[in-house]
């Protein structure tokens, strides 16, 4: 895990960054459906598993801007970037009905990535331990499936003094729309790194890179 320090005062967003960190300390959200028709169709083509190769792009996306690699030192109290972050996902057990938190590190080999992702899936399928352990994994973003509905909005609520820089991101059940298929995707950030611009371009990115992935 490396990282560079964020010098505040020369930081481009410096004004916003200390209005919502100590004036107004906040979250923004958002939610849009994307267009996953190309990835979906890919999918099936390749016989590669749909949320595996959503969750590459959506780690590939958050690894293409610092803005979305920014972290908090409490210690040192220290604004830092993270060389590269990496998808905590979720595996639910319908047994018991509960979910078990999977590591997988983010590699830019889309190969590597595929089989590292579903080795860790099928370990956790193994366990029924909520095994979160964030203190060991700072530089790691929530991805979260909710694959039992299409959803319209989700928010996520963290305390207002908690600088948490780390994207949360969610995505639901896609769904057929004027013969498009669209999936919900919910983007969380603090306020004090990111605006409605950098949440919003998340989507943008999203859409781009799947383009791009389904040409390779």
């Amino acid at each position: 895990m490396n990282y560079k320090i964020i010098n505040k005062e020369t930081y481009y967003r410096k004004g916003v960054f200390r209005h919502f960190s100590e004036d107004c300390k906040c979250s923004t959200s958002m939610t849009a459906r994307i267009d996953v028709t190309n990835l979906v169709r890919y999918s099936k083509e390749s016989n590669t598993k749909f949320y595996i190769n959503f969750l590459y792009i959506l780690s590939k996306v958050l690894n293409s801007r610092d803005d979305y690699k920014m972290g908090y030192l409490y210690q040192t109290n220290e604004l830092i970037c993270y060389d590269v972050i990496n998808p905590t996902q979720y595996i639910f057990h319908e047994d018991t009905e509960t979910c078990t938190p999977v590591y997988t590190n983010y590699d830019e080999n889309y190969e590597k990535f595929y089989d590292n992702a579903l080795k860790d899936i099928e370990r956790a399928k193994k366990t029924r331990e909520y095994m979160l352990d964030m203190e060991n994994h700072p530089n790691w973003f929530d991805a979260s499936y909710i694959p039992w509905f299409s959803y319209d909005s989700l928010n996520i609520e963290l305390p207002d003094g908690y600088l948490f820089f780390a994207p949360i991101i969610n995505w639901g059940k896609y769904r057929e729309e004027n013969g498009k298929l669209l999936m919900p995707v919910s983007v969380r950030l603090n306020h004090a790194i990111a605006d409605g611009y950098l949440v919003a371009n998340v989507f943008r990115l999203l859409e781009e890179e799947i383009k791009i992935f389904v040409k390779v």
